[in-house]
């Protein structure tokens, strides 16, 4: 096996399969990337049994063959060479070479035979989607995902195909965060799949956006999203995903309309001093303005008012200030909405000009 390209094209692809590689591993082979050249084209493949990710690229005086390398060597050697350099490696028994001007490495490597695949996804659909549209879905709701809940199901983002749309939605049962995409062709029957955690961030690491399309692949047991130069698969969390439609308030009717960058400067500003412990700040609604109070054992306060296009009168509600801050930095709208009910009820957060995306935050008895 040899093959030859330049270093800023092996980093990419490196770069992408090298993060699903665990540091700690059970078996010493899944320390290594499975290398193949054929046709004049590298395939790298990184997998922890949970997560694989497979990254093409064309390269230059190929001889096909496949082995396995060290991962996290081979990524830190091709990164620490100069720009604009070549880079060229090539097997000889079980020692792999890595040239590169008047740089040269040896590497030792394991059989290509040792490398485990992930079972075949058998897909029984298959759904085109914008790529910038999934990246922004996940970006807008993945950080809601619960981290090691006993309830395992939350540990990661449900995704919700339906006849015309694609859901993600994240909870922690604190908060959940919910957005929706259009799909021109949706799903033939409705499906959701939860995605563990990694899945997600991995996925979120690789999508870049831009006009062109990926096609997700759903399998019983598995989801594949495969774009012309990476074919990336997730295992599935086996488990049914709560009712999330029944946490969305419904008769929440009292309608407080604000600037989304002035709330979210003041609440940072009130976070300061709010109890370290319980992240609490205080929401006091009456006409046309939203007072924001939050204080600590150490009897320090800090109190904002901010301007609010409101007809509410007299409520006051407990929010953990970190869950309305995230809401707010998942939304983009100029102007966003907060619908409340009373001071026991959860508020849902929207933007203003489209409720496509929707948080829900529970509130917090101070």
């Amino acid at each position: 096996m040899r093959f030859s390209l330049q270093r800023e094209v092996f980093l990419k692809p490196l770069a992408q399969v090298v993060n699903v590689v665990e540091r700690r591993q059970t078996l010493p082979v899944l320390a290594n990337l499975l290398v193949q050249v054929k046709d004049g084209q590298l395939s790298l493949t990184g997998t922890d049994l949970e997560v694989e990710m497979v990254s093409r690229v064309l390269v230059d005086d190929a001889q096909d063959g496949e082995t396995t390398i060290p991962a996290r060597k081979l990524f830190e050697i091709v990164r620490a060479l100069p720009d604009g350099s070549k880079v060229t490696v090539s097997q000889s028994a079980e020692k792999i070479t890595v040239q590169a001007g008047r740089s040269r490495f040896t590497l030792s490597s394991l059989p290509a035979n040792d490398f485990p695949s992930i079972d075949e996804v058998e897909a029984n659909e298959r759904v085109r989607v914008p790529e910038a549209a999934l990246k922004e879905l996940i970006e807008r709701t993945a950080f809601a995902m619960a981290q090691q809940d006993v309830r395992y199901y939350l540990n990661g983002l449900l995704f919700d195909l339906r006849e015309a749309s694609l859901r993600c939605v994240a909870t922690d049962g604190h908060r959940l965060a919910l957005c929706e995409s259009p799909l021109e062709n949706g799903a033939q029957t409705k499906r959701q799949l939860i995605v563990p955690r990694k899945g997600v961030q991995e996925l979120q690491r690789l999508l870049e956006g831009g006009d062109r399309e990926v096609e997700l692949e759903l399998g019983r047991g598995h989801l594949r999203v495969k774009r012309d130069d990476v074919t990336f698969t997730s295992k599935l969390i086996d488990g049914r995903f709560p009712d999330y439609e029944a946490v969305i308030p419904i008769g929440a009717d009292r309608e407080v309309r604000i600037d989304r960058e002035v709330l979210r400067a003041s609440l940072q500003r009130a976070a300061i001093l709010s109890n370290e412990k319980y992240r609490g700040v205080r929401l006091e609604v009456s006409p046309g303005q939203l007072k924001i109070s939050a204080h600590n054992p150490e009897q320090e306060e800090a109190q904002e008012e901010v301007e609010a296009d409101t007809k509410v009168d007299d409520l006051a509600v407990g929010f953990n200030v970190n869950y309305l801050l995230d809401a707010l930095t998942a939304l983009k709208d100029e102007h966003v909405v907060i619908m409340l009910r009373d001071a026991n009820s959860s508020a849902l957060v929207r933007e203003a000009a489209n409720d496509r995306c929707r948080h829900v935050v529970m509130p917090l008895r101070l």
